[in-house]
């Protein structure tokens, strides 16, 4: 069963949780009880403006489950996707993203919330042959609310998809992409950066199979935790038999910035074809002691040169976003979350 057949049949037993083993660090089962009523209809604008008000040609919105279903891009553009949560109910929405050949696009999707919700969002984004979407995933949610997202990506030969997600967790919170990739000279970035404090949970799980000759993933996920919370790196590549010449590199770091943070990561790769180019890197540590003694030493406070230092560490994930303006507005919500 579904998340979303799970909310609607309010069966909590149906709930993903750690009997699961791609959710054992992301149990929802053992958190909620009882599935709580479905969701009142709310406005799309009852959290206000989205984080990318006025850079995109058209909005979806999507609130309490409710709204625009999908959008087929035909030319140029940018579009956002804001997924609004309000109140304490449980609902599930599902979006379609098409993006025509030969079209280039930019997605900018968010995620707000508040209240002790249970939401999941499911989307279908399929790419045509020689498309080109950068997709830029904020997610803010509520410290009490519980979200999933869920993306199942088709692309296209010598289609591109750069993505960069952008977290600071929720209660639980899990935010998943899966690409089929045809080979066939198509290009695939999945980046991600998460910035958790307090007792906040989140999940990036990523899972790309490579199933033709001559294609290419790059992958880069960079997270700070702090205070009690977790953060949870799932990543796996799949070169299938006769997918030749692939080229696959992913690499994850964290910084745990308290003894009672946690992070779990569980790079994989599975190769099963030849002449291929693949490799992952995972590293989990605190800050470079040395590093901050060499800035303290130029006189700068203790709190500012950890800041320095964190944001220089994400910002390398940052600094690969195309689109100037959510380049921008990843800076400045990155800079806010460690500040502190």
């Amino acid at each position: 069963m579904s998340l979303a057949a799970a909310i609607a049949a309010r069966d909590a037993e149906a709930l993903p949780g750690r009997r699961d083993e791609d959710w054992r660090w992301t149990d929802i089962r053992g958190l909620i009880r009882v599935v709580p009523e479905p969701s009142a209809a709310v406005a799309a604008d009852v959290l206000g403006e989205g984080p990318f008000a006025g850079l995109a040609a058209r909005t979806l919105a999507v609130a309490n489950g409710r709204g625009d279903q999908g959008i087929a891009i035909a030319a140029d553009q940018v579009v956002a996707l804001d997924v609004i949560s309000q109140g304490d109910g449980a609902h599930a929405a599902s979006v379609r993203i098409e993006v025509a050949a030969g079209v280039s696009a930019t997605l900018l999707e968010s995620y707000r919330g508040e209240g002790g919700y249970l939401a999941d969002t499911a989307l279908s984004i399929v790419l045509g042959e020689g498309a080109r979407l950068e997709r830029i995933i904020l997610a803010d949610d509520d410290a009490e609310g519980v979200a999933v997202s869920q993306a199942v990506v088709e692309l296209a030969p010598r289609a591109d998809l750069a993505q960069t997600t952008l977290t600071s967790g929720a209660r639980r919170q899990r935010l998943e992409t899966r690409v089929a990739h045809p080979g066939g000279h198509a290009r695939l970035r999945l980046d991600g950066v998460y910035l958790l404090a307090g007792k906040r949970h989140a999940d990036l799980t990523t899972g790309v199979t490579h199933q033709g000759l001559d294609g290419v993933t790059d992958q880069l996920t960079k997270g700070v935790v702090r205070d009690q919370a977790r953060g949870v790196f799932q990543g796996r590549i799949v070169v299938a038999e006769g997918a030749d010449k692939t080229e696959a590199k992913m690499g994850h770091h964290a910084l745990i910035l308290s003894d009672k943070a946690e992070v779990d990561a569980k790079p994989e790769l599975e190769i099963y074809a030849d002449d291929v180019a693949c490799a992952h890197g995972n590293t989990v540590g605190a800050l470079d002691e040395e590093a901050l003694f060499y800035i303290r030493q130029r006189g700068v406070p203790e709190a500012e040169a950890r800041a320095m230092l964190t944001t220089a560490f994400v910002g390398e994930v940052i600094d690969r976003i195309v689109h100037e303006g959510a380049r921008e507005i990843a800076r400045a919500w990155a800079a806010e979350r460690l500040k502190d």
